[in-house]
């Protein structure tokens, strides 16, 4: 079968080495001529598990860090979840992987035939019916089946559903790599005063971190001004170790700031041979780390669901069917949780974190492995 994939992010790429693995010929559309900018993301069990069904679960696990524990604090020091040993991978079937989202790329380019991807192709048009596109200087490609992953503003997603507009949620983010480790008792998350931090171990002596504060949209970079890093630092300089390090050992012009986005899930991810994955159909915040995740889920269940069905089509069709209520129930708990968060008064938010103590452990943990445990994999992988 010949595969067009619009977009070379977490999405593509996954979807594109699951289906050159079963023997379908594809090609990949990247209008940008770098994806290497993006700090780090966690790659929960249920993205793990989905990436072992196409061979590439350990490549991932050995390329980073890995939260077994998993921390919890106010910015007073105050536990909410206590890191013990081990805690994650008794709840969710293994720990946390933390990669660098070039060393995820690398992985799953690596999977891929030479050549696979084409940067630079910008889609100019896409004709859902016979799933094919125009790039901007006029060449045409038609293929038996056209993958939509090209994020939040995805071309392929207005050609289904018309104007899809993106709206500020009220806060921005801050991420970064620091040269500095991170003992397991850390690695996790310090939160309070509307601002939510997060520090994980990433490989190699280094630790990523990141921080969402509300405010005004300051647009987004790859690279802070040195004025800018000052006024983040001062922000953290009365709160534990080791977020004030952290953000200290990072050189600003590698501190990413991104204005936090989002819009509504699409109303249409299928049409005919035309299917949309990750982003493009169902734009996340990123309180529960799913973003990329589900985009992995999605990716995994089309390509198994593209080499079983008889047409690209029917394939297309179960696959809305499989992944529309999981991904919207995930997409409705991110947005509550930034909201929760990032936009009420800090006293509010506070509040509501200490009261979240008398929460039984069993019943926050039954709830996350719940979303992000190898089983919430398990009980949605297409089984026929």
């Amino acid at each position: 079968m010949r595969v067009t994939v619009v977009g070379a992010g977490i999405a593509g790429l996954t979807a594109a080495a699951g289906l050159q693995r079963a023997g379908h010929e594809v090609v990949v559309l990247e209008e940008r001529g770098d994806t290497s900018p993006g700090a780090g993301i966690t790659v929960w069990p249920n993205a793990l598990a989905a990436l072992d069904e196409i061979g590439l679960g350990d490549a991932v696990r050995a390329a980073g860090g890995r939260v077994a524990g998993g921390a919890m604090r106010l910015r007073d020091g105050t536990w909410l979840r206590r890191p013990e040993p081990e805690r994650m991978t008794r709840a969710l079937g293994e720990p946390l992987a933390v990669i660098e989202r070039a060393a995820l790329r690398d992985v799953l380019t690596g999977a891929l035939t030479p050549g696979t991807v084409r940067f630079g192709a910008r889609v100019a048009g896409v004709d859902a019916g016979t799933a094919g596109v125009r790039l901007d200087d006029g060449e045409e490609i038609g293929a038996d089946l056209l993958i939509g992953a090209d994020g939040v503003g995805s071309v392929v997603a207005r050609a289904l559903n018309g104007p899809l507009g993106a709206r500020y949620a009220g806060y921005v983010a801050y991420r970064g790599i620091a040269d500095l480790p991170l003992g397991d008792h850390l690695a996790g998350q310090t939160l309070g005063d509307g601002l939510e931090t997060g520090h994980l171990p990433i490989g190699g002596g280094r630790t990523y971190w990141f921080l969402s504060r509300p405010g005004p949209p300051g647009g987004s970079v790859d690279g802070i001004a040195a004025a800018e890093a000052a006024a983040v630092t001062e922000l953290l300089r009365s709160w534990p170790d080791p977020l004030p390090r952290l953000v200290g050992a990072t050189p600003p012009g590698e501190i990413l700031r991104g204005d936090i986005r989002d819009r509504k899930v699409a109303g249409v991810w299928r049409s005919g041979a035309t299917v949309l994955i990750g982003d493009a159909a169902h734009p996340m915040r990123p309180h529960l780390g799913q973003g990329g995740c589900q985009g992995i889920e999605d990716a995994v269940t089309l390509s198994i669901l593209v080499s079983r069905r008889d047409s690209p089509a029917a394939a297309g069709s179960e696959f809305v069917r499989a992944r529309r209520r999981r991904v919207r129930r995930v997409v409705r708990e991110s947005s509550l949780i930034g909201r929760a968060l990032n936009v009420r008064a800090p006293a509010v938010v506070t509040a509501g974190l200490r009261a979240s103590r008398l929460v039984p452990e069993g019943v926050f943990l039954a709830h996350l492995r719940d979303v992000a445990g190898r089983a919430a994999w398990e009980r949605v992988r297409p089984d026929g």
